[in-house]
């Protein structure tokens, strides 16, 4: 693997790893009303973006004018579906299932990513790919295990799966115009208006309160860090690799919720916990190419890149995170 494609699997392991180490933060913001909570937090991202499209990329307001109705209206759909739609699934499926239930689809997310890209794409799934992305699945499904549920919870952690899958293949087309930090940027304040129109729509005027110290501290801890940074790195990290290998990233957040919880006095880490950790990371270096061997590392390498800039999901045109 050469500098770009290991670049970009940092990239993306960085940003899942944020994600899942945001959990404490989404339990302190229990109590604050929803959309509320989703507009303070990307508005307040795409405000601190702002200073982040003077130093390099296209120009924005260029760029921005240059787009089609069809890739606004992808824009829109992204945020919608990948980002304000994915945490209220989340949210309603929490509601009468264990957290581990949305998490477990959710671990499914590189497969269905896998699979759908190169359709979309009129080529085959890259087998290598979706070995990895099973072993990923499984590995989600060790750390967390399976919950009690019940009908109404396994439909929203569907839903919750179908926004974790928007989130990075309705990415793909507008990722190469917009490049990551005017595409988060972009689609932070879209996700921001949305969560207003939302919330006057179910709550009226009592979408918005002002929060209290930790539910403060908590939107701004998704804002800047969650969001600003983890969003950038992980469309960053998708341009590099390509969408397919990018989602395979999204096995971390399990592990990296596991992991900080006993930091928060929230879990424990136990045995299943490691060996799924050992699964997801062995789907991870499968597919982005890390355990192939260093005879055939440069054609290897070249081969990840050329997926990237001509199918696996970005160049020629990866986003989670997810989302938070």
């Amino acid at each position: 693997m050469n500098a770009t494609p290991l670049r970009g699997a940092l990239l993306a392991a960085f940003a899942c790893t944020l994600v899942g180490a945001s959990f404490t933060a989404n339990s302190v913001l229990g109590d604050y009303p929803y959309a509320g909570g989703q507009a303070l937090r990307y508005g307040l991202a795409a405000l601190l973006l702002l200073p982040l499209l003077r130093s390099g990329g296209p120009r924005p307001a260029a760029a921005l004018r240059a787009l089609t109705r069809r890739q606004w209206g992808r824009l829109a759909a992204l945020a919608a579906i990948g980002m304000v739609g994915f945490n209220l699934a989340v949210l309603a499926a929490e509601r009468t299932a264990e957290p581990a239930v949305p998490g477990v689809l959710v671990g499914c997310a590189p497969i269905v990513v896998g699979v759908l890209v190169p359709a979309l794409e009129g080529r085959r799934p890259t087998r290598a790919v979706l070995y990895a992305a099973g072993l990923v699945a499984l590995g989600a499904f060790t750390v967390q295990g399976w919950g009690r549920t019940d009908l109404a919870g396994v439909l929203y952690s569907v839903g919750a799966l179908g926004g974790e899958v928007g989130f990075a293949v309705l990415a793909v087309p507008v990722l190469r115009p917009l490049g990551p930090k005017l595409l988060s940027a972009t689609v932070c304040a879209v996700a921001s208006a949305e969560s207003v129109l939302l919330g006057v729509l179910l709550d009226g005027g009592g979408f918005l309160r002002v929060p209290t110290a930790g539910e403060a501290l908590a939107l701004l801890w998704q804002a800047a860090v969650v969001t600003v940074i983890g969003f950038v790195c992980w469309y960053s990290g998708m341009r590099r690799i390509g969408a397919e290998r990018a989602t395979l990233f999204s096995g971390l957040i399990p592990v990296s919720a596991a992991l900080t919880a006993p930091l928060a006095g929230t879990g424990t880490y136990g045995v299943s916990q490691g060996v799924g950790s050992l699964l997801v990371g062995l789907g991870v270096a499968l597919g982005s190419g890390v355990l192939r061997r260093s005879r055939g590392s440069g054609g290897a390498a070249a081969r990840v890149e050329d997926d990237a800039r001509n199918g696996g999901g970005v160049v020629v045109h990866r986003d989670m995170a997810a989302a938070g």
